[in-house]
């Protein structure tokens, strides 16, 4: 009975040991074996000392040790919960951090997808317009390839003085400046139509003789359309020019004319001369 009674005393004083390594208040390193001896021998002198045996004394002693090892480690196991209490704060914060972030790269990402997106639609835009474009310029090479290629400008002569006559003459412009499409000819002095179109023609006589006609015109299929008159009563330098625009139909004919009684002059310096373009055919 006495027995049991002091294991009862023991079994009291190292759960209170226990508790205390619990709450902090003393560690493995508080509890000494003079400290529970004592402890213990006071109850079992309360009790009977004359009955506890060494063999009582062994266990004490072994489970002083499993109670001061127990409190150590609980005491550790403390001490990594907080550590890893806050490690865990860390990575939650940082795992936070890391959120935000990309939450934040999810709406920058959105934005440029949607720059991307805009800049795609304009690229489309630009090269539906281009190809329009190209086409537009390839349709005007051909039409400019297709589009006869007219224009002369002749001067008159190098002789000097001609006229006056008596009768009308065709003005025969042999110097020749530009003749594209070979459409006038220095022979006859005839402009002849290749093609049905709109044309434009300009001519510019001088005469430098004095009380003199200088009396041109312009015919088309041998009807006078266009005329420059001049007259000078002493010598001197006189000068008459004129253009216009005609449709023509193709083999249609267009010439000068000097008329009876009238002179014109020319020389190196091309003084007088004729001119004529395809404006666009019809």
């Amino acid at each position: 009975m006495r027995r049991a009674a002091a294991f009862l005393v023991l079994l009291l004083c190292l759960y209170w040991t226990r508790a205390q390594g619990e709450s902090g208040g003393v560690t493995g390193n508080d509890i000494t074996q003079t400290e529970v001896q004592s402890d213990i021998l006071g109850v079992i002198a309360t009790s009977d000392q004359t009955n506890i045996t060494p063999d009582i004394w062994a266990e004490l002693k072994e489970l002083r040790d499993m109670a001061i090892k127990h409190s150590v480690e609980l005491s550790n196991s403390k001490s990594k919960m907080e550590k890893l209490e806050q490690e865990n704060t860390a990575i939650q914060a940082r795992l936070t951090a890391s959120e935000n972030e990309m939450v934040k790269l999810k709406i920058e990402n959105a934005d440029l997808q949607s720059r991307v997106t805009a800049s795609e639609d304009k690229s489309t835009v630009l090269e539906a317009r281009m190809n329009t474009s190209e086409k537009e310029v390839e349709e005007l090479k051909r039409q400019n390839a297709d589009r006869p290629k007219l224009a002369f400008s002749f001067g008159l002569t190098n002789a000097g003085r001609i006229g006056p006559f008596n009768n009308d003459i065709t003005l025969k412009f042999s110097k020749v400046f530009t003749n594209l499409g070979q459409a006038y000819s220095t022979s006859t002095g005839v402009f002849t139509a290749p093609v049905r179109g709109v044309y434009f023609f300009s001519f510019t006589t001088v005469d430098n003789r004095g009380d003199v006609n200088s009396h041109v015109q312009l015919y088309h299929n041998g009807r006078s359309v266009l005329s420059s008159y001049t007259h000078t009563v002493v010598y001197g330098w006189n000068s008459g020019s004129n253009s216009m625009v005609l449709q023509l139909e193709k083999g249609d004919r267009v010439n000068m004319i000097l008329r009876g009684g009238s002179s014109v002059y020319d020389d190196n310096d091309d003084r007088s001369s004729f001119n004529g373009f395809l404006l666009f055919p019809l």
